[in-house]
């Protein structure tokens, strides 16, 4: 119920092929690899950030001004967590078809990877970008009648998704946003291929461009996940530095020479959670997270023509992690598995059913 979204011509084809009936070995045992993947990135990568995430934001909505290291790790939590909950709830989707022959499109493609607004909605939740391209952006007008009204129907767009999401401000807002980082980062590439001469292949500038993208990524994703305006504004005002800098209690007498340094221009060290959440735990996790967003491949490029249904251009082969059906990737998706189930006790729900 919430994605991929898949359209007709991609669907009634593969119905119609008499082949899917039957029983095909390799298609079910991609797919059971798929839905055991996908079920791992979403009970243990998804669900160990919402236990940094949720409290932060809990807080925040009982109005506790919390501070700068705990707003930031908050809300890092939650943009890992929303990926590999979202996309791994896609990963399932895509494997559960598989199982019966039939090929869902590709959804997710490490969309952190972007190194702008734009080529980020290519690579997050894809299927709906293109519903949105076609069903509304396309007929208001796309870009034929000038840069300006392709500003107004970029925004206008981005806001009627971001009221899909739910009736609410915060939506409304992430939805205007995003509305926004899109019509800048056209007006950008309109001038700056006019006025300005840089190599934009150069990899500082492409980790420069990065990094601007996800961070701007990361303070929208605090309206999408806060419960009201004020929440928001809380955690707001924590991350730009407004309730002071402040670090956790459990780093005392951890960090050595630096701890007087601190002291001494300012900081305290009167976290809210002490050794309860952004310990060396939390920060480890984030670290973890950020190796396999950034550093690992995607399913997509492990699976190759045995994944998503579609192509991206940002793909490249991944020979040395590619899938076959093999005994070692059976040993490997069955610890996967194994390791999965015996988390699935505890607590956990899906983002996107709130949507």
């Amino acid at each position: 119920i919430a994605g991929p979204i898949v359209h007709h011509k991609e669907m009634l084809p593969q119905f119609a092929d008499r082949a899917i009936y039957t029983f095909n070995h390799s298609t079910f045992t991609a797919g059971v690899t798929i839905f055991f993947l996908g079920l791992f990135k979403k009970v243990i990568l998804a669900d160990s950030a919402a236990e940094y995430a949720t409290p932060v934001f809990n807080a925040a909505s009982n109005g506790t001004a919390i501070t700068l290291f705990e707003s930031w790790g908050g809300a890092l939590a939650y943009t890992f967590q929303l990926y590999f909950d979202f996309s791994a709830y896609s990963d399932m989707a895509v494997g559960i078809a598989l199982l019966f022959g039939i090929y869902l499109p590709l959804n997710f493609f490490s969309p952190y990877k972007a190194t702008n607004i734009i080529e980020f909605w290519r690579r997050w939740h894809i299927t709906l970008s293109r519903f949105l391209r076609d069903y509304l952006y396309i007929p208001l007008g796309g870009s034929r009648k000038g840069n300006g009204r392709r500003y107004v129907n970029l925004i206008a767009t981005m806001l009627l998704g971001g009221l899909w999401h739910g009736a609410g401000w915060t939506f409304i807002l992430w939805g205007a946003l995003h509305g926004a980082y899109l019509s800048i980062n056209h007006l950008w590439i309109h001038l700056s291929s006019q006025f300005l001469s840089y190599d934009r292949d150069r990899k500082i500038w492409k980790l420069a461009a990065g990094i601007i993208t996800f961070l701007f990524v990361v303070i929208a994703w605090v309206l999408f996940r806060s419960e009201n305006m004020d929440t928001a504004l809380t955690m707001y005002r924590a991350m730009f530095g407004f309730n002071g800098l402040s670090l956790p209690e459990s780093l005392l007498g951890k960090i050595g020479s630096f701890e007087a340094s601190l002291i001494n221009i300012g900081v305290n060290f009167n976290g809210m959670f002490g050794n309860r959440i952004f310990d060396a735990s939390g920060i480890y996790l984030l670290i973890a997270l950020s190796i396999i967003t950034w550093f690992l491949p995607n399913l997509q490029e492990i699976m190759g023509s045995k994944g998503a249904l579609g192509t991206t251009d940002y793909a490249k082969p991944i020979t040395a992690l590619s899938w076959s059906s093999t005994k070692l990737w059976a040993i490997t998706v069955g610890v996967a598995s194994a390791i999965t189930l015996t988390a699935l006790s505890r607590k956990s729900e899906f983002l996107y059913f709130q949507f």
